[in-house]
């Protein structure tokens, strides 16, 4: 080969070694998902969604409105089927527009949907969301305009499924089109239900604040536009501490996105004040007990129909009846009871104080759950608060048992690890103050109570608050309040806070609530939900209801555990006076702080019920009871107990006495406590006799006050340690041998202790 011929074989080699090998072509499922074929298949999902909205908008028409027409009354009937009352009979009156001033227009916009005037008509991702949370389950949610929600009031419901929503999409679209603001925000006024069974704003001011439309002040059109996003549970007659303070930030609310939309001057805004709206006006045929029958009934319905993702006002919608579960015998024993054992001691003209006494009280069956018998106040006409379902005063010494039950349920110890029973020790002494917290609380014993080292089961029979004040913190106050909330007590509730002083029963629950907490007790255990409705229908279709007994809540050893204490607050506490029964009972006394509450809560083995008196004057303002019928301080061992033993002897008449079926493997056994020699003289128990005027009983040399609670002896020689018998229901030791310590009296004779 040539030199020529090498050199041009070299650069051919050369050229082929640098040159760029083809690329092989993508196969399988990838050549599927290119660049281009991906923005093609989005081209093609966007056409075929705007064709589906196209076909859909042209196939939804928008329907014959006012629905509204359909509105029915509801029946509500005894558990006998006789008919009570009717009530729910439309309450709606249209009003044009030019009838709603301005201010109370914008105060409506302003809550609902400021941009009202120059949105489209629709919220889409509103909407959607709404979309998605309804197919998740989550329930009712927010988002819709104006239009949408005037076109779900006045041409669908209130159902929330997705049908309903997409429909409300495409008919808002069309009447955005057809209708103009004015008359689509006419239309919303006109239709939107705000409580009371008003529908439409002139309804709702007549209903609120007695008084026409053209009348409200932007103050009370505020309020109006603020129960739209929560009708009853905004009403402030019937609204929980809690439902007030959300109702009143909601009227700010309003008032500042007036301020924000440049509807409302801001240094006029500074000078408003909320004004309370009146109370409602009573149905005819209400009176009596029957207004508040029906309103528990109906509360427990809105509660039942929210849980079941439907709107309250289908209940106000009508054609419901309603069968109540209360027996009529049990009704008119309840209403004799506060009659005989209360009503006809006040006299209001000769007694400032008796004028401010109210009586609340409900009755289960523990067996079924179902209320048998509810006294919400004198007649629903004269004092519209039902007191057997309000929730704003202290439950007092009535909530010690859940300490005790708490104890029993997490298997607590004292400080000095010493297992919580009936017969553990406690330092009782008076204003002693509690260890094992960094929070300084030294409750004090009514009349100075200070009886050194005593059992538990005595610190319930004479309701010893620096022994119940000790034992909380040793079971610990999220415990504490889990067991009380787990076996019904409302956790949410003003003052319902895990401190000490929530041991002495300062946060508010409802008769009704403690009713079911101790029907907890009486079902051994199971959860027990008072329920006040045997049946309900609409329209002939009939509402699954839930079983009011639940679960277990604590155990059966805990709950027969605390019946079984429970029993000696009867037999020899501070409720010795149900004793006239003349059937096994247990129960527990309760005396708020300044007296302005008294309660007495207890149960057979077939009935529980719990009474309580509240001191209410001008304005709802808690007052004091002292003084209640010409006497001193008003515990709950005389008027609550005295109703519960009259109307509990009747209410059961004629049928067989049950008696407790109670397990529990509970230890009653007193640990030794170390004392002087037996040739010291012990010292002498307290006198039960009533005293005009009782002494501070003195504490027994037993005991130190600066012993430590509960401690279980150990170290003191087996000559200084007396023998001390297990402990009976009473508190009392089985011999004959006295007891260590004893109550204090009341003027009146009864042994009862503070917040007791």
């Amino acid at each position: 080969m040539g030199r020529a011929e090498a050199r041009r074989a070299q650069k051919s080699t050369r050229t082929a070694k640098g040159k760029k090998p083809k690329k092989a072509g993508k196969t399988g499922i990838r050549r599927f998902f290119t660049w281009k074929k991906l923005l093609a298949y989005f081209v093609v999902l966007v056409a075929l969604g705007a064709g589906a909205c196209v076909a859909l908008y042209l196939y939804v028409d928008v329907p014959k409105g006012n629905s509204q027409a359909k509105l029915q009354s509801n029946v509500f009937k005894d558990a006998d089927g006789k008919i009570i009352a009717r009530s729910g009979d439309v309450n709606r009156q249209e009003v044009t527009l030019d009838k709603i001033p301005d201010d109370i227009e914008h105060a409506v916009v302003a809550a609902e949907n400021k941009n009202f005037y120059t949105d489209p008509g629709v919220d889409v991702l509103g909407t959607a969301r709404g979309v998605l949370n309804t197919v998740m389950g989550r329930g009712k949610q927010g988002g819709s305009t104006i239009t949408q929600q005037y076109v779900k009031n006045y041409y669908l419901d209130q159902r929330q499924t997705v049908t309903r929503k997409v429909k409300e999409l495409v008919i808002s679209l069309k009447v955005q089109k057809e209708k103009s603001k004015d008359e689509i925000l006419e239309g919303y006024l006109n239709t939107s239900f705000y409580g009371r069974g008003a529908y439409g704003i002139q309804a709702a001011s007549r209903a609120y604040y007695n008084k026409d439309v053209d009348k409200l002040s932007l103050e009370e059109g505020a309020y109006l536009a603020a129960l739209l996003q929560a009708p009853s549970q905004y009403d402030w007659t019937a609204a929980t501490p809690a439902g007030k303070e959300n109702a009143k930030a909601r009227w700010n609310y309003v008032l500042d996105k007036m301020v924000e939309q440049k509807w409302l001057d801001k240094d006029k805004r500074a000078t408003m004040q909320f004004k309370e709206p009146g109370k409602p006006p009573a149905a005819k045929g209400l009176t009596g007990q029957n207004g508040y029958l029906i309103e528990a009934a109906k509360a427990e319905m809105r509660k039942k129909l929210a849980k079941d993702g439907r709107p309250e006002s289908d209940l106000d919608a009508g054609g419901w009846t309603i069968t109540l579960s209360v027996d009529n015998k049990k009704q008119k024993a309840l209403e004799k009871a506060v009659k005989d054992k209360l009503l006809d001691d006040l006299d209001p003209k000769a007694r400032a104080v008796d004028k401010n006494v109210q009586v609340g009280a409900a009755s289960v069956d523990p067996k079924t759950g179902k209320v048998v018998a509810l006294y919400g106040g004198t007649d629903a006409l004269q004092h519209w608060t039902n007191n057997a379902t309000r929730e704003d005063y202290q439950v007092a010494s009535t909530f010690k048992p859940m300490i005790f039950a708490s104890a029993l349920e997490n298997k607590s110890t004292t400080q000095d690890k010493v297992r919580i029973n009936a017969g553990t020790l406690y330092d009782s002494t008076t204003e002693r103050p509690v260890t094992g917290t960094s929070e300084h609380f030294a409750p004090e014993n009514e009349d100075g109570y200070s009886h050194g080292m005593i059992p538990v089961q005595k610190a319930m029979n004479d309701s010893v608050n620096s022994v119940f004040a000790q034992m909380a913190i040793d079971v610990g106050l999220p415990e504490v309040k889990k067991t009380a909330v787990d076996m019904g007590m409302n956790g949410k509730v003003r003052d319902f806070v895990e401190k000490p002083a929530m041991s002495l029963g300062s946060m508010g629950n409802s008769p009704l609530h403690m009713a079911g907490v101790y029907a907890t007790l009486a079902h051994h255990g199971k959860k027990v939900t008072p329920s006040i409705i045997k049946s309900a229908s609409q329209n002939g279709k009939e509402l699954s209801l839930d079983n009011p007994i639940g679960g277990d809540a604590i155990s059966r050893n805990t709950a027969d555990g605390v019946t079984t204490v429970l029993r000696g607050v009867v037999d020899d506490g501070t409720a010795s006076v149900v004793q006239s029964v003349g059937r096994q009972v247990a129960g527990k006394t309760g005396t708020s702080d300044d007296n302005k509450s008294a309660w007495f809560t207890g149960y057979t083995p077939d009935l529980v019920t719990a009474v309580g008196l509240f001191g209410e004057g001008e304005g709802g303002k808690q007052v004091t009871l002292k003084g209640t019928g010409g006497n001193g301080r008003v515990n709950g061992g005389t008027y609550p107990a005295r109703i519960w033993a009259a109307y509990t002897a009747n209410a059961l008449q004629g049928s067989e006495a049950e008696e407790f079926d109670l397990e529990t493997n509970m230890s009653t056994t007193v640990p030794v406590i170390p004392g002087p020699p037996a040739s010291s003289s012990p010292s002498a128990p307290a006198s039960h006799s009533p005293s005009p005027s009782p002494s501070r009983p003195s504490q027994s040399p037993s005991a130190s006050s600066s012993r430590t609670p509960s401690r279980a002896p150990s170290s003191a020689p087996p000559s200084s340690r007396p023998p001390v018998p297990p402990v009976t229901p009473s508190g009392k030791p089985s011999t004959s041998q006295p007891a260590t310590g004893g109550g204090g009296l009341q003027p009146n004779g009864s042994r009862e202790p503070i917040g007791n």
